[in-house]
């Protein structure tokens, strides 16, 4: 019997695993054969109360009369802002409602945040043994590395050295929804176990191809001058000026494809009662879904690193350069992590992990620095800090009122030479990244700066994945 025949007994759409689980049950204890459950299903549906010691059919009685439980009110979990008077309400109100779910426990809300789908970007949710996906977000595990090379930093300003820089940008990745290498890229990834969903299982293949690549909307890859005003015991290099590449990317394809097939089966399977969660609907972690949801996302974190690591790979193998240090960091992730005294799945959706001496980097735009930074492992914050400046207009508005070329020609003046991008992407639609990081001060230490000299990113217009 299968969810089609069982929902027209009457149960619910999101019930219709614990119904064929109790099928499943009667089929190996023998008793399949004397049960009509064309009779029995719809007598559970009507009076769940009384089939609470079914022996098969328990777990399907106890759920439907839960169902019909109305949910109890529940004081919203606290969540403290960083940097509120540059956040629009429409992100405060999201938070306020990530706040109410029953599961939920802590939260935070980073300077950089603003409107999302479900979970704000910028935002931090804490919640009790549940992972929801849309608070990981589409790009799961969309991270930052910086590589700070051994290239002369004069390099940078040398006209005939300009080649080099663009040529290992423009041959070392690609960009765009669904862009691919010619020739798969190699990288222990993909021997890692992609049986464990079958949304990973079926996407290795596209997986395998975007190996390497980055996607469009934010994502870039940049080379640029670091500053170390200090000696760095932890970078390892001395104080100076390098010549480092820094990139944003993800998971490609499959990452979304992996949200989106584990939101679709929170939302069926979350009780009518909490129909309202929409797009934060969560998954038990103690359930099959939410623990291939859990699978499948940390396989997702070790593809998106591995991006990384193919992309610096071939920009600095192309460049000519050695690595003298690296710091990378994942955000749009979901984490199991001890804070106030127990342990909680904390979501950081736009947010930098930012524990006591934890590295990362918080970029701005491509006309505005990124910073190196230390965490300070802030309580209030779930240990996290913005994960870069934050929009502060949408895609849309800055397509009608900029162009392309004439923020290519303006940023050429100041310094910097973008290879491609898209007029969404203009430096004037962010948040001023010095006013973000004023704001964090209790989150982070700064280490370094970076400000970008060469840039690359998607210039065709195409919709961004994350």
């Amino acid at each position: 019997m299968n969810a089609r025949q069982l929902e027209k007994l009457g149960v619910p759409a999101h019930l219709a695993p614990a119904a064929i689980r109790g099928i499943q049950k009667a089929t190996e204890a023998g008793a399949l054969r004397s049960i009509d459950l064309k009779t029995l299903i719809p007598q559970i549906v009507a009076a769940p109360e009384s089939h609470f010691e079914d022996p098969y059919f328990a777990d399907l009685a106890r759920q439907l009369q839960e169902d019909r439980t109305p949910a109890e009110p529940k004081a919203p979990a606290p969540f403290q802002v960083w940097g509120v008077e540059g956040i629009d309400e429409g992100a405060l109100q999201q938070m306020r409602q990530a706040c109410a779910l029953p599961v939920a426990g802590h939260g935070a809300l980073m300077p950089d945040a603003h409107i999302g789908y479900g979970l704000p970007i910028g935002g931090v949710l804490a919640l009790d043994n549940a992972v929801a996906p849309y608070a990981v977000g589409v790009d799961i595990a969309c991270r930052m590395k910086l590589s700070i090379l051994d290239t002369p930093a004069a390099d940078l300003s040398n006209v005939s050295k300009e080649p080099r820089f663009d040529n290992a940008l423009e041959n070392g990745t690609c960009f765009g929804v669904g862009a691919a290498h010619r020739k798969r890229q190699s990288h222990p990834v993909m021997d890692s176990d992609w049986s464990v969903s079958r949304v990973t299982r079926e996407s290795k293949d596209r997986a395998w191809k975007q190996l390497g690549s980055s996607g469009s909307g934010n994502h870039f890859v940049e080379f640029g001058l670091l500053t170390l005003e200090e000696d760095s015991a932890d970078l390892g290099i001395k104080a100076g000026q390098y010549v480092a590449l820094l990139s944003h990317s993800g998971s490609r394809g499959t990452g979304a494809a992996v949200c989106s097939v584990y939101s679709n089966i929170a939302r069926a399977q979350l009780p009518k009662k909490y129909a309202d969660a929409g797009r934060l609907a969560w998954l038990d972690l103690d359930s099959e879904a939410g623990q291939e949801y859990w699978a499948a996302m940390n396989l997702m974190g070790d593809y998106a690193a591995a991006n990384h690591d193919v992309i610096h790979r071939n920009v600095v193998q192309l460049l000519g350069a050695e690595v003298l240090a690296v710091v990378e960091n994942h955000h749009n992730f979901a984490w199991k992590e001890v804070h106030h005294g127990r342990e909680w799945i904390v979501h950081r959706k736009g947010a930098t992990p930012a524990g006591e001496g934890v590295l990362g980097v918080i970029p701005g735009s491509m006309g505005s620095p990124a910073f190196v930074v230390r965490g300070k492992g802030n309580a209030a914050s779930l240990h996290s800090a913005s994960h870069g400046a934050g929009r502060a207009m949408s895609r849309t508005k800055a397509l009608e009122k900029y162009n392309f070329r004439a923020v290519q020609k303006d940023l050429a003046k100041k310094g910097v030479r973008v290879l491609s991008a898209g007029a969404d992407e203009a430096p004037y639609v962010y948040k001023d990244i010095h006013a973000v990081m004023a704001a964090q001060q209790d989150l982070v230490d700064v280490l370094a700066r970076f400000d970008p000299k060469v840039v690359k990113m998607c210039g065709d217009g195409s919709k961004p994945e994350d």
